[in-house]
């Protein structure tokens, strides 16, 4: 079986983000980047799932800047046997992405995908849903826990009213939630495994996808600042000032 993994470049999530001046976007010069923390879940329970002797080969895949290069080796260090880069330096859109990784998965065979569930810079969560349509392969979304059943992936997800668990065919799209599993760190020997780990480059015209966007940012702004809070001297008081806000 092989599992692809796809997994983005984005601002770490330790770094504050600052919005640009003229309110057009996030400012991303000389801040660190790192693997989206619901990806590098993927990356984990994929790798898991091989070691479990479930999968034969974990295939990492990212689209975007050269620098995503990074990301990819972070992802064959942890563990996954080779990569690919669709490299563009144009803003790729949930749909868009979602297109070319279907592709992919078209052209290697793959049986399962996993991937976050969103990424941190766009929050979009839109991705793994748009793949599997496209695919027209089960989704398990949010998966908290995976077991490999035969032929079939039970996925255990956090909905409103508590547990859900499900049980699809494969293959499957699987989305990572965040208490899927604890990602390892990389240790120094695989790091430097994963530089002579097989890395292809590709283009988006490799697989025909348009990337013009549907849809246009406006602007980007700050969140409004909080006002200071103040102290009570007791429950009456704090009882007269939430009734005067509206509170209660």
């Amino acid at each position: 079986m092989k599992i692809l993994v796809p997994v983005k470049r984005v601002v770490d999530y330790n770094v504050k983000v600052r919005v640009k001046a003229d309110g057009t976007g996030v400012d991303i010069a000389n801040v660190k980047m790192s693997m989206n923390p619901f990806d590098e879940i993927a990356v984990e329970e994929a790798l898991r799932l091989k070691e479990a002797g479930n999968a034969d080969e974990v295939i990492a895949v990212s689209i975007g800047v050269q620098q995503c290069q990074e990301t990819l080796r972070t992802a064959l260090a942890m563990g996954a046997d080779r990569a690919i880069l669709v490299k563009t330096d144009e803003v790729v859109e949930p749909l868009a992405v979602a297109k070319i990784l279907a592709k992919i998965a078209d052209e290697e065979g793959t049986d399962l995908v996993i991937l976050g569930k969103q990424a941190i810079d766009d929050d979009s969560n839109q991705t793994g849903q748009m793949l599997a349509a496209l695919t027209g392969r089960p989704q398990g979304t949010f998966a908290s826990e995976v077991v490999l059943e035969g032929g079939k992936i039970a996925i255990t997800r956090e909905v409103d009213g508590g547990l859900e668990t499900i049980s699809i065919n494969l293959p499957a799209v699987v989305t990572a939630d965040l208490r899927l599993n604890e990602p390892r760190y990389a240790s120094l020997p695989n790091i430097m495994k994963a530089k002579r780990k097989p890395l292809d480059e590709k283009s988006v015209e490799d697989y025909g996808v348009d990337l013009t966007p549907r849809h246009k940012i406006l602007a980007v702004s700050e969140p409004a600042a909080r006002e200071a809070g103040v102290k009570v001297a007791d429950v009456a008081e704090l009882v007269e000032k939430l009734k005067a806000a509206g509170a209660i």
